[in-house]
């Protein structure tokens, strides 16, 4: 099979990422070509890493921390709707008329929890945290349907600031879509999503008792190799499902391949084989 196509994730640190494991796994599902490396950007050096990258025949990068801004800043307007929006871009591309970029972390956070189970449309949302995160994954939830998205922080104006400037993008969604504090997160939840970075360091989140509906999913952006005090707390409080973040990277990681090649590739075989290696 000749190699015909590099495409490559840029980070800094870089070397723990997945993201070739998992590129080389979906393009022999597909039956493609291609060489999917890592590269480590100097933290004052990531616009030439591109330019050279792109310059030498590269076709296609995943960005990843501390550089999705400067990414999102490198595209200027060729950006998808969810970039926009996100203010971050992981997945970039070279057409014609420059570099394109695109932010494929809200939509793979909803097609996992699809594979859970558990479609967002009519569902009420709560999401825990104002982060980056947080701000990548509204537009993909709403746009799946769901009933209500309520977004809390333990500050409570960056919440409503978040909710403030994404309903300057899109105010058709000002009915669905609400902020408050922790305090706030009353009521019954069909899906609870922890987008905060508690779980990395084992904290639990100062939230009040979660009430959740019988068929019900907590979810945790963050993963390991156990369950998160989010998890271990929410299935305590009555969550029927709980689910950590580790389908949220192989589903982000599809999207981004469907966008340089076509197709969207299955995830649950490359997510079995990324949970064992955990």
């Amino acid at each position: 099979m000749t190699i015909t196509t590099r495409y490559a994730v840029v980070g800094n640190p870089i070397a723990h990422s997945r993201s070739p494991f998992i590129h080389h796994a979906f393009a022999e599902q597909c039956g493609i070509a291609l060489v999917y490396e890592r590269l480590l950007a100097p933290k004052d050096g990531f616009a030439a890493t591109i330019s050279d990258f792109f310059a030498a025949g590269g076709k296609g990068l995943n960005i990843t921390v501390p550089f999705k801004e400067e990414a999102f800043a490198l595209c200027e307007s060729r950006l998808s709707l969810r970039a926009r929006i996100a203010g971050a871009v992981n997945t970039l591309w070279m057409e014609e008329d420059g570099l394109h970029g695109c932010n494929s972390d809200g939509l793979g956070l909803v097609n996992d929890i699809m594979r859970l189970g558990f479609a967002p449309e009519g569902k009420r949302i709560l999401m825990v945290g104002a982060g980056g995160a947080a701000r990548g994954c509204l537009l993909p939830l709403l746009q799946a349907g769901c009933h209500s998205l309520h977004v809390v922080n333990r500050t409570a104006s960056r919440a409503e600031d978040l909710v403030t400037e994404f309903l300057q993008h899109c105010p058709e969604y000002r009915t669905q879509l609400s902020a408050g504090s922790l305090d706030s997160a009353t009521g019954n939840w069909d899906i609870v999503i922890n987008a905060t970075s508690a779980s990395l360091g084992a904290e639990r989140i100062a939230l009040p008792t979660l009430g959740f509906t019988p068929q019900s999913l907590a979810y945790d952006m963050m993963y390991g190799k156990q369950p998160t005090a989010f998890m271990l707390d929410a299935a305590q409080q009555g969550a029927s499902v709980q689910a950590d973040g580790l389908g949220m990277l192989v589903g982000q990681a599809a999207v981004s391949f469907e966008i340089w090649h076509g197709m969207l590739p299955r995830t649950e075989d490359v997510l079995d084989q990324l949970r064992h290696a955990l």
